[in-house]
């Protein structure tokens, strides 16, 4: 049973008359004068256009006290009014938030990433050979031992089959030091298949014709073999980078991603796309199939894989850049001679491409790997963030390109080169889609911040557990209706018991026409609402999730229930 309350910061008024629970599985306005940026930044409704610009002299050091009036924006040729501007660090150091009372819980900035943005260490070894992973690591201590600072915060996550934490953000050297001292190299993603068998010794006579076929076939399936390892890696690549979405999409301002891998099985943006002329243009299918997909796949997935993978990476490359996250690659090979030829330039200009597309650098053809952590914080203290209501209104999925100029003798800038315009608010077509990321952001087993809320867990008996979701009202997306807004949530639970597996879980829709009235009072208040669940004796741990049917955004958070 669940109903909804009304409380002094938290409001849902009429909600309660639509609200429909089930138990089943889940599946896979512009301002006048420029402001900071907001808390949250990833609303839809304001089609708000947000761009991250290093600002440094010829020696590299930041470039600070610069004005809005120094900034010059254009989009596809047109200037465009920046509406928002940040300048590096800015926000004055904050008090620690409120301890959160016995039983409650929360996904909000303040308590996610107190202090600012996080940077995130990644250690892919889904694209990095075996025996390369070992130095990432040992470099990537020497930089906690000898050049972390205190109070900057930073999440190690690996990249293996999956991604996975293996240290939340943390402020503590000492903790970085210790997951960093016990991680272990991984094989690569989709190299776990059995080998194919080993050719005989010796060749009786007359067998000559049989060897030559064999030959064929164990060529055919080592070709077979290398192009399932490529499609395997692109697809543990992309869930990846949804899931680092997912994660930071709701923690305001520049995140970083040190992403130490040996390439990528594909570049965030077709260089087609970014090339032409000022008016930018729209990666298609024809496109892809006259080039055989080069520029986008320069690393072989197969022409199948290539035109569902256009689609896939346009619309990550638009939620990096509506989410402000910045990719740094380091290249894990460290010096490359020439010997290793095109297929390393290759490898390296992937890596160079989706660096220049989100904003970040690439770490190239150098043995001091520890530095390219370096790079992410010095670009982070000289981050200006500008943001503009684009003049052109229509959302196509069109790559419009960026250019900004700072009026400052010898000032250097770099920027995320443009964005594709996707609405998100079409993803409400594609419930497969939104039902198999609700599914995935349950497996990160690391909250995701797109949709912030708080939580309360109460136990009403010794087999029932009720859990309050208290949503913040301006991470929540609406559409206009006739007599309101057009509020459209899933709210979910899932219980895992001791072992880790799945015992039970509801899934609650709220899916109103709220009046105008009701609505202001959300967004000023917030949205609670509450779900009763069984819980098996035994400690349990309980992954609460919110998706918003709009855009597809989702907030999640764990708590412990049951005894």
């Amino acid at each position: 049973m669940f109903r909804c309350q009304v409380k002094p910061r938290f409001l849902c008024g009429v909600l309660c008359l639509s609200l429909v629970a089930v138990s089943s599985p889940l599946p896979a306005q512009s301002p006048q004068e420029p402001e900071p940026v907001p808390t949250l930044t990833i609303r839809v409704a304001t089609r708000l256009v947000l761009v991250d610009v290093v600002v440094t002299d010829k020696h590299g050091q930041p470039v600070l006290g610069l004005q809005p009036a120094d900034f010059t924006v254009t989009e596809k040729g047109k200037a465009q009014k920046i509406s928002v501007f940040t300048p590096p660090n800015q926000a004055t150091p904050k008090p620690a938030p409120p301890v959160l009372p016995l039983g409650e819980y929360s996904n909000r900035p303040e308590y996610r990433s107190p202090g600012g943005p996080p940077t995130v260490i990644l250690l892919d070894a889904a694209n990095t050979p075996f025996s390369d992973q070992s130095y990432a690591r040992m470099q990537m201590l020497k930089w906690v031992v000898d050049e972390y600072r205190p109070g900057d915060r930073v999440a190690v996550f690996a990249l293996t089959n999956g991604l996975f934490a293996l240290s939340d953000f943390t402020d503590d050297p000492r903790i970085l030091r210790t997951v960093l001292q016990h991680y272990v190299a991984q094989v690569p993603a989709g190299t776990g298949r059995p080998a194919p068998p080993d050719l005989p010794a010796s060749i009786a006579g007359g067998a000559s014709q049989s060897m030559m076929l064999l030959t064929q076939q164990l060529a055919s399936f080592h070709s077979a073999e290398l192009q399932f390892i490529q499609n395997r890696r692109a697809d543990v690549t992309v869930s990846a980078m949804r899931s680092l979405i997912r994660i930071l999409g709701g923690l305001p301002g520049r995140k970083n991603i040190v992403w130490l891998t040996a390439g990528f099985p594909f570049s965030l943006i077709p260089q087609e796309a970014t090339g032409l002329d000022i008016t930018g243009s729209r990666w298609t299918n024809a496109q892809l199939a006259a080039t055989g997909g080069r520029g986008a796949f320069q690393t072989g997935l197969d022409p199948g894989q290539q035109r569902l993978y256009a689609d896939k990476v346009r619309d990550i490359a638009a939620e990096f850049a509506s989410s402000q996250i910045a990719i740094y690659p380091v290249d894990v090979t460290g010096l490359v001679t020439s010997r290793f030829g095109q297929a390393s330039f290759e490898r390296q200009e992937t890596m160079k491409e989706i660096a220049r597309e989100t904003g970040g650098q690439a770490f190239v053809n150098q043995n001091d790997l520890h530095r390219g952590v370096e790079l992410a914080f010095a670009d982070r203290a000289a981050s200006y963030t500008v943001g503009y209501y684009p003049d052109d209104k229509k959302w196509d999925g069109n790559y419009r390109k960026i250019s900004v100029n700072v009026n400052h003798e010898g000032a250097e800038v770099r920027h995320r080169r443009g964005y594709f315009a996707v609405d998100p608010t079409r993803e409400k077509e594609n419930e497969k889609k939104l039902q198999q990321d609700f599914s995935d952001a349950v497996q990160d087993r690391i909250s995701s911040t797109q949709i912030a809320f708080d939580a309360k867990v109460s136990a009403i008996d010794n087999a029932r557990t009720r859990i309050e979701f208290m949503v913040d009202g301006n991470s929540l997306s609406v559409e206009d209706a006739d007599k309101g807004k057009h509020l459209n949530l899933n709210f979910a639970v899932v219980v895992f018991g001791p072992n880790g597996k799945a015992v039970g879980n509801h899934v609650m829709k709220l899916d109103k026409v709220l009046p105008l009235e009701t609505y202001q009072q959300i967004m000023q208040q917030g949205l609670s609402v509450h779900i009763d669940v069984d819980t098996p004796s035994g400690k349990n741990l309980a992954w609460l999730a919110i998706r918003d049917n709009h855009n597809g955004y989702v907030g999640t958070l764990q708590a412990p229930v049951g005894q």
